[in-house]
């Protein structure tokens, strides 16, 4: 469990700290985290397969996803492919999605690391069978790897955009300070947020290029990539209203970052840390060529950012349109509000001992955090007595 700390944070053990951030608003509600089911193994993602069953996908890293059905975990895995995939500190079975016409041809798409012929990142699709409970491992179509020079920095999260188009999340590559360059390199898939149209095949791969890709045309450019000069984008989500892309950024030494991921941006990594120029670097460089994040927070304040998800369920409407996330090191859950322009409001919502790994959001919009010592919990709002 602390492998997964301590790697992402570069292997650096650091005092846990609770950020006092600035309150620009009100006071929002009062949340606490009720226990939905535990005795799993490093979860590292939920999400809900858009098909009206109410049933919840786990992830687990070793390389195993479980189904909560009704409130009860299934004794039987959905999908167990721990055959092919390297486990341990940030390698893993890292990230799942189910295609948006899922309840009709049964896609879904995993991304997860393997060391077979070299360490590396592999995106692959399933079909799940009739039943829709269970997923031969064998039926697995690859549609993309990624060498990894290094263990740690995978990036790991996949996700359809309101486009219908896939976003994969991808790391500078790891080590520290991006050794190779990859986050400023357009020639490389690493560091980048990747976008593909999975529902069509072009130039002999099992995908297309979006015809709308900034780099589509361009030479010498990786056409997937939709932004880059990202360090590890670990969880990124869509906000279910507007459609905007929210991403944390786990950052270096001194920055962690979120950030609103747009078409062609470049994110500063590793020219900038979050909204300053990277110490070691260039402490006087140029931010004109980058975007900033929309909010970033010293690492005396927390240590590994957790993105998160704007609040669009119904059970909490003081929390209506807050982006909420947390901070592994410490398990604080935090939010803000954002108005296109600014942050308008960002504050602690929850002090909590959990080792949060991710979040995850049920069909109805309500949130979930998971702890990657084996337990999802709800977030719900602590009402008065």
């Amino acid at each position: 469990m602390l492998l997964f700390y301590k790697i992402l944070s570069l292997g650096l053990i650091y005092i846990t700290l609770i950020p006092v951030q600035i309150v620009f608003g009100g006071a929002p509600p009062k949340i606490k985290l009720t226990q939905v089911v535990d005795q799993l193994h490093q979860p590292l993602a939920l999400v809900h397969a858009g098909d009206d069953s109410g049933r919840l996908f786990i992830v687990e890293q070793e390389g195993v996803i479980r189904i909560l059905k009704n409130g009860v975990l299934l004794k039987s895995p959905f999908l167990d492919i721990r055959d092919r995939v390297t486990s341990g500190g940030e390698t893993g079975l890292l990230g799942l999605v189910f295609h948006p016409k899922f309840l009709k041809n049964g896609r879904f798409f995993v991304n997860y690391t393997t060391s077979k012929e070299g360490l590396k990142t592999v995106i692959s699709e399933f079909k799940s069978g009739k039943s829709l409970e269970k997923v031969q491992p064998k039926n697995e179509i690859i549609l993309l790897t990624i060498a990894q020079p290094f263990g740690n920095h995978n990036g790991g999260n996949i996700a359809f955009g309101p486009d219908g188009k896939l976003y994969i999340g991808m790391g500078d590559g790891g080590s520290g300070n991006d050794p190779e360059g990859n986050g400023q390199n357009l020639s490389t898939l690493l560091g980048s947020m990747l976008r593909i149209d999975v529902d069509r095949k072009e130039g002999g791969k099992a995908y297309a290029i979006p015809i709308d890709n900034p780099f589509r045309n361009q030479s010498d450019i990786s056409p997937e990539i939709w932004a880059y000069g990202l360090r590890n984008p670990w969880r990124f989500s869509f906000d279910a209203l507007t459609g905007d892309l929210w991403a944390g950024d786990v950052g270096q030494n001194h920055r962690e970052e979120i950030n609103i991921i747009q078409r062609g941006r470049n994110y500063g990594w590793n020219i900038m840390e979050g909204s300053i120029c990277r110490p070691g670097v260039n402490r006087l460089c140029d931010k004109s060529p980058y975007a900033l994040p929309i909010y970033d927070y010293p690492r005396s304040q927390g240590t590994v950012v957790i993105g998160g998800y704007v609040y669009r369920g119904f059970d909490i409407p003081g929390l209506k349109g807050s982006y909420l996330y947390a901070d592994f090191g410490n398990g604080q859950i935090s939010m803000l509000k954002y108005n296109n322009k600014t942050v308008t409001e960002s504050q602690p919502l929850l002090t909590t001992n959990r080792m949060i790994s991710a979040f995850g959001e049920d069909e109805q919009g309500e949130l979930y955090v998971l702890d990657y010592r084996g337990a999802v919990l709800k977030i719900v709002e602590a009402r008065k007595k």
